[in-house]
């Protein structure tokens, strides 16, 4: 029996059409049998969210969902088609479910990709799949389903909880805020996979929240595309909560989850946060232990010309003066990025100025990659690429630095107390996150059972611990 795979993150648009083959015979369950779907979802936690929307629309009108490829009548695969290795991590996950179970829906980013004769990637390269979806697309990927599994019976509301069928631990969730992107970075095809930011309502927001948490999520992560951009697309409009008007805009959203997650007793996480003046307004909003002193920004380089060439919105000057100002009013505030190594036409010179930005930022939580050339991205127009073997070694050494600056201010943290959320237990040890550590992304705390006496850590719960010993990613703890 082969398992269904969760696959995790390591990032209303128009979506693509659904493409259905040869219509055959749709599935028959015996009387009385709901019918099953297995799931696999791959790619960044925006996908995970649309994943999350499909199961619980399927748990909504009594489809059950199957942990196995032969417990299922159909397949849903849900792709991530950014770069060339989660291309071939898609395909080889649509081929593994054909040759599997046979019956697959294919949606996701990928869906939505062409090759450069036009043609739908995926009905190329899989041929015998049922039908293709773009991303967000919870519509379109229904209509397949109940064209290939019909529906058991009318939806029951009872069927579902009100927070939905989520994919994660049950102590924390993601929360879209929006969808698309109105950036046009030259590295990048999300736009024209996902559409121009569409913002979703305050008040729809809110009420997903509170019953995440109600339902026992204890860490609420906030993502999207551009989360500092939320309400552009609608000029900022005023929304009602608790009969109160709340602006769709990023500070008086996190303020208004702040005020949420306190009553719960619960932390909220902002994700994908580009450095824009406002910004500056959410960071004393950090210091009340809801709203967590953490902001996930993707940078990508520091250099101006290189910035330019990515037609990325922000400067590396500007980026390291708001940094400095935001760990001046929270000295506690943690600084996730990523950054490319190798971008075409990047010189010695600008790299060399990337490695001093990074030395004088001392970002705490920093991802690197070499840059790799994306069907459809306009940076595969620009003159002088990097080679292959150059980008590598540009990214080996952005992380060696990083290792240095990391275990840097981790080392800091030892003796100091600080609140973690219990992730899992096992025979030997508690695992944690603390506010700096984002799930399955950055690093964990460790808490040996034999320095927690009297004490029982259970998942989902929080716990104040003294940090005893650190590394380059990981912390160590003993139990206050």
């Amino acid at each position: 029996m082969t398992e269904l795979r969760r696959i995790p993150a390591a990032p209303a648009a128009p979506t693509a059409a659904a493409v259905p083959l040869t219509i055959p015979s749709p599935i028959v369950t015996a009387p009385g049998v709901a019918p099953r779907v297995g799931f696999v979802s791959l790619g960044c936690p925006k996908a995970l969210v649309d994943s999350e929307q499909i199961l619980t629309q399927l748990r909504a009108e009594g489809y059950e969902t199957a942990k196995s490829y032969d417990g299922a009548d159909l397949v849903i695969v849900n792709t991530c088609g950014f770069i060339d290795a989660a291309v071939q991590e898609s395909l080889d996950a649509i081929g593994e479910a054909l040759a599997e179970n046979g019956k697959v829906i294919v949606t996701g980013c990928l869906g939505a990709k062409k090759d450069a004769a036009g043609d739908d990637i995926i009905m190329k390269i899989h041929p015998k799949v049922l039908a293709v979806t773009g991303p967000h697309a919870l519509g379109e990927v229904m209509d397949s389903v109940h064209l290939h599994l019909p529906k058991p019976h009318e939806p029951f509301f009872d069927l579902v909880p009100s927070q939905g069928v989520k994919l994660t631990p049950k102590h924390y969730a993601y929360l879209k805020i929006s969808e698309g992107c109105n950036h046009r970075c030259s590295f990048c095809i999300i736009p024209s996979m996902r559409g121009d930011l569409v913002s979703r309502p305050i008040a729809d927001l809110m009420m997903e929240a509170e019953n995440l948490f109600k339902a026992g999520v204890k860490e609420l992560l906030v993502i999207s595309q551009d989360t500092s951009a939320y309400g552009v697309d609608v000029k900022f409009r005023s929304g009602f909560w608790n009969g109160k008007p709340v602006k769709t805009h990023m500070t008086q959203l996190t303020e208004a989850l702040g005020q949420l997650a306190a009553k719960y007793g619960a932390w909220i996480r902002l994700h994908y946060v580009y450095p824009y003046p406002h910004v500056d307004q959410v960071i004393p909003m950090m210091s009340g232990g809801h709203v967590l002193p953490y902001l996930d920004i993707p940078m990508q380089h520091a250099h101006p010309e290189v910035l330019r060439r990515m037609k990325r919105p922000a400067s590396g000057e500007k980026n390291l003066d708001r940094i400095q100002a935001w760990r001046a009013m929270n000295p506690d505030l943690t600084i996730r990025s990523t950054f490319i190594a190798g971008f075409p036409g990047e010189t010695e010179a600008e790299f060399e100025y990337l490695l001093e930005f990074l030395k004088e930022a001392q970002i705490d939580r920093l991802g690197c990659f070499a840059y790799s050339p994306v069907a459809g991205a306009t940076a595969n127009l620009l003159d002088n690429p990097v080679p292959e073997e150059l980008r590598e070694e540009r990214r080996a050494r952005v992380m060696l630095l990083q290792e240095e600056i990391s275990a840097k201010r981790l080392q800091a943290k030892v003796g100091r107390t600080v609140r973690v959320l219990i992730d899992a237990v096992n025979a030997r040890e508690a695992i944690g996150r603390s506010a700096a550590d984002a799930p399955e992304i950055d690093g964990v705390v460790h808490i040996k059972k034999s320095l927690m006496p009297g004490k029982k850590l259970a998942v989902g719960e929080f716990a104040d611990v003294v940090v005893t010993a650190a590394d380059a990613h990981d912390l160590w703890a003993s139990v206050v």
